[in-house]
């Protein structure tokens, strides 16, 4: 008996002249072609003389099961998918119904997956340039995936700058959810931000419609629609979409001469191993200026910047020694006298207090201080690194970082009438010794 195989194809827009020769091979080698019924009239023209099996939108698990019972009896069988199937397309959901029915790549019936130009390709195409760099896509689908995984989606992606394609944005059901997306967007992004608004892309409703992050949700959206949402450098210019993909940052003018301490061909001055020595630099240049100001100058976390100047130590000014294991610095700690404590919330909200030393006891994966006028409590499980720090003689104190590189405690030596005493310095010292060898 002939063996059977599985196609999974993706057509791309659906216009004959943007599928891919492979596509259309495998449509022709096909003796059944199954897709929802939209993608089997966009290429109905290829489909003479072979068994077509039509699904609803939602009956995306009966096309997988069609197609592994007619590949079982043998036959050649063309899973269709605009776009590209395996981006938000069949070839997922078909590997899941395989591999379920004991499925493995080495079964006689084969499986091929062809692809195609995806939606946000094509959308990208008719308005520019808009995805040259880091991008993402998120579907606003909310069918299949909860709405607060797909709420932290957005907020990541937002929040860290990505141009960003959003598919299925609406239906008749769906109204809510690119409104939502919009408030989260707004939060991070300028109201002006450009958008592009695409629908039916490269088929015969073909709409583009330009437009702001502020305005986006006004405008004519649907499950055939796909976003762009630009980023802070993304420009609309003579209609056209463009995100630099970020020469200027290295050249003068485009004009293939490179700005002053930038070399062709090299990594940034502020790539990953120069933008450490920049932190140095500014932190010497800017001698007044605190850690959280850096962090903010450079718009990273404060441990990555403790993390920069940790790989400087012969930095002059301010030094920072990474420590892994928070019990090595309690015992010193305990010797440093009157104690500035600041602790952050995890919703961003600080609290100052004076403690001393020998206050602070640990109890498991908690570190205490309780007296008459408050208690503390900070839960050293979440501590990934700490570093201690010192500068000249105006800074000597120990940051406690979580695993994303925010501040959760700082504990600050304290001067009395100006200076630090010798005992508790020289604790500090000697722990700083201790802990660099």
């Amino acid at each position: 008996m002939q063996q059977g195989k599985i196609f999974l194809v993706g057509f791309g827009p659906g216009a004959h002249e943007h599928m891919s020769l492979r596509a259309l091979e495998a449509i022709e080698a096909a003796d059944t072609v199954i897709g929802y019924s939209t993608y089997i009239k966009l290429v109905q023209h290829l489909l003479d003389d072979k068994e077509i099996i039509r699904k609803g939108m939602t009956e995306e698990v009966d096309r997988c099961l069609e197609a592994w019972e007619h590949a079982k009896q043998g036959k050649t069988v063309a899973l269709i998918s605009s776009g590209d199937a395996g981006i938000y397309g069949m070839a997922g959901p078909t590997y899941e119904v395989l591999f379920q029915h004991g499925w493995t790549p080495e079964h006689a019936i084969k499986v091929e997956v062809v692809p195609g130009t995806t939606a946000l390709n094509a959308a990208a195409a008719l308005v520019g340039a808009p995805l040259t760099h880091d991008f993402c896509a998120v579907s606003l689908s909310d069918l299949l995936t909860p709405w607060p995984k797909i709420y932290r989606r957005i907020e990541a992606a937002a929040s860290s700058d990505f141009v960003i394609a959003l598919y299925n944005p609406k239906s008749g059901r769906r109204t809510q959810q690119i409104v939502e997306a919009q408030k989260i967007l707004l939060r991070h992004r300028d109201p002006q931000t450009p958008v592009a608004v695409v629908k039916s892309a490269y088929r015969k409703r073909q709409k583009v419609e330009m437009t702001t992050l502020k305005d986006m949700a006004d405008c004519d959206i649907g499950m055939l629609t796909t976003v762009l949402i630009g980023n802070s450098s993304t420009i609309i210019k003579e209609g056209i979409m463009l995100t630099p993909r970020g020469y200027a940052n290295k050249y003068e003018d485009l004009t293939g001469q490179a700005r002053e301490g930038e070399k062709a061909g090299r990594s940034l001055s502020m790539g990953l191993d120069g933008w450490m020595q920049c932190v140095c630099d500014w932190m010497q240049q800017n001698p007044e200026a605190s850690l959280d100001g850096a962090a903010k100058h450079f718009d990273m976390p404060l441990g990555s910047i403790l993390e920069a100047v940790s790989h400087n130590p012969h930095s002059e000014g301010f030094q920072s020694l990474a420590i892994q294991n928070f019990d090595n610095i309690l015992e010193s700690m305990i010797k440093w006298g009157e104690i500035r404590a600041v602790v952050r919330s995890e919703t961003g909200a600080t609290t100052e207090c004076f403690v001393y030393g020998r206050q602070l006891q640990q109890k498991h994966e908690w570190l205490n201080v309780s007296n008459d006028y408050f208690h503390l409590h900070i839960d050293c499980s979440k501590i990934s690194v700490s570093y201690l720090c010192q500068c000249d003689s105006r800074h000597y104190a120990l940051h406690c970082i979580d695993q994303h590189g925010k501040l959760i405690a700082r504990f600050m030596m304290i001067k009395v009438d100006g200076i630090f005493y010798n005992f508790f310095l020289t604790a500090f010292l000697k722990a700083w010794e201790e802990q660099s060898q």
